[in-house]
């Protein structure tokens, strides 16, 4: 999930730029760019569902992860066994719930900025000509904003997986 929002990071900004090329574009190269546009806008679609759907199933798997284990942890004959099993489970669950607590803004801001991409693809669909792209300028140009509040409202969540990543793999607390 981590190196896949990374990606998608990386493609709203790729989105973003290719918006930025469109609306500068000169009349020949038109097309050329609005093409491009059109790819990374269905791009960013294509990854901006797949990661929001991810970080849904990584709350449901990590619900039933923990829950599992809270019941394995009655075979535990030895007491100290069996505490710092519960321990280490409490810890993990911890650092685990704070993902979806991290991506509670996500859905929001991506539908947000993926309506505002996808309303200019279609308007200058229908309208790509040089005055077409002088009116939709403003537009794009606040599109912006939405791109930022997508970007900040991921931030939490790699937070989160680093801690998730500290926890796992660097064996300190």
């Amino acid at each position: 999930v981590d190196s896949e929002i990374r990606k998608l990071i990386v493609q709203i900004d790729v989105t973003g730029l290719s918006l930025d090329t469109l609306v500068n574009a000169e009349a020949p190269d038109l097309k050329k760019s609005f093409d491009a546009y059109s790819d990374n806008v269905v791009k960013l679609d294509k990854e901006g569902k797949r990661e929001i759907k991810r970080m849904e199933e990584m709350k449901a798997h990590s619900k039933e992860y923990f829950a599992e284990w809270e019941k394995q942890n009655n075979a535990y004959t030895n007491p100290e066994i069996r505490e710092l099993s519960e321990e280490r489970r409490d810890n993990l669950a911890a650092v685990y719930a704070r993902v979806p607590e991290a991506a509670a803004g996500v859905r929001g801001a991506y539908f947000d900025y993926l309506k505002d991409l996808k309303e200019i693809q279609v308007f200058l669909s229908n309208d790509l000509t040089p005055k077409g792209l002088e009116s939709i300028t403003p537009v794009a140009q606040k599109s912006a904003r939405h791109k930022d509040e997508l970007k900040a409202s991921l931030r939490p969540v790699i937070a989160a997986l680093d801690e998730i990543k500290a926890e796992l793999y660097s064996g300190k607390k």
